[in-house]
């Protein structure tokens, strides 16, 4: 299904094993505008050129075979800026999701550079100074993992290979966990590394220095990260099944407040009301009624008795329940909520 409005036409979709994300920059018109994403620069140099341009693109995930044509037509994300700075490394992060657990694949052409000609792909990406590159090099001959933490580069990891510039091959990487596995043209690439130093993040592309370089037919097929905040909704409802609605909100600002998780996943962001804004700042308990249903209000507590969200419990009323009575059973629920334990940072996870 077509999930959002992007420059790559990005398509969603799920399946018993996760989601799916397709970016087909082939159905894009040639400088069309580019959404969801942002170029960075790590290290120096000027700012990066990340264009949609007219190219002989692949048939999407096709076999990549040396010297193959298998050309398909259609546009192709390209990095077209060419500062020879030695230190720069220009990239393109998709914004739209953080990943945890994913399979990340795209064809790629390197087409020119005289100091460099790189391309790779972005993992688990925090900030323009922590993240995880793959990439290759078809000066050197390599393939390489590496890391970048507080700006500092780990030693690169990987073998010696043949990348011939000016043809199509396809990168893949799998992270599960602290385990990331490499493949190239649909082979290992290199024995799968353990590091866990990030946990989860953004994906994007990568180039380096004045390297000129094409990607088409991008995917990735990941499992959905649950916020902290849906999985407590979710525990509880297991456990209280007859709740008609289960709602957190969060502070918005300072005045406002919006929903961060939901029986009803797609409420969240929905912005909240005055009873949602005094549970947070002032721990007060709300009580109204729709129809032959009653709606409570309350403030959830972290461990130390602290203000954390408010909570909104929606449960079916009885003949002759009065106020009290509602209200008591929803804080029956709330305090099933807080034996689970969270705290306000957790709870934004």
């Amino acid at each position: 299904m077509r999930s959002f409005t992007l420059l790559c036409s990005l398509l969603l979709g799920w399946s018993a094993a996760g989601a799916e994300l397709r970016f087909n920059f082939g159905d894009l018109a040639v400088d069309g505008g580019l959404t969801n994403f942002h170029a960075a620069v790590f290290g120096e140099g000027g700012p990066a050129a990340w264009k949609i341009l007219p190219g002989e693109a692949p048939s999407a995930f096709a076999p990549v075979t040396p010297g193959a044509k298998g050309a398909a037509g259609g546009s192709v994300l390209a990095q077209t800026s060419q500062n020879p700075a030695d230190r720069r490394f220009p990239m393109f992060i998709y914004d739209g999701e953080k990943f945890r657990d994913f399979r990340f694949a795209t064809q790629f052409k390197i087409v020119s550079g005289v100091i460099e000609q790189m391309a790779g792909v972005v993992l688990r990406y925090q900030n323009v100074s922590n993240f995880y590159v793959v990439r290759v090099n078809a000066l050197g001959r390599n393939l390489r993992f590496y890391s970048v933490v507080n700006g500092v580069l780990s030693k690169p990891i990987g073998p010696d290979c043949a990348i011939a510039a000016g043809e199509w091959h396809e990168l893949a990487v799998q992270c599960e966990g602290t385990h990331i596995t490499v493949w190239l043209d649909g082979q290992p690439a290199m024995p799968t590394l353990a590091n866990g130093t990030f946990a989860e993040g953004k994906i994007g592309f990568w180039t380096k220095s004045d390297a000129v370089s094409y990607f088409a037919n991008a995917r990735v097929d990941y499992t959905p990260i649950v916020p902290a905040a849906q999985v407590l909704i979710n525990q509880t409802l297991a456990q209280e099944p007859h709740i008609l609605n289960l709602q957190i909100y969060t502070l918005c600002g300072t005045n406002a407040t919006r929903i961060l998780a939901s029986k009803d996943p797609a409420e969240r962001g929905q912005p909240g009301t005055d009873a949602e804004l005094a549970a947070i700042q002032s721990g007060t308990v709300s009580m109204g009624r729709d129809h032959h249903d009653v709606l409570v209000t309350m403030p959830l507590h972290d461990r130390n008795g602290d203000y954390i969200a408010a909570v909104r419990v929606k449960l079916r009323s009885f003949f002759g329940e009065t106020d009290n009575n509602a209200v008591m059973r929803a804080k029956i629920i709330l305090n099933l909520m807080e034996e689970f334990g969270t705290s306000a940072e957790d709870l934004l996870k």
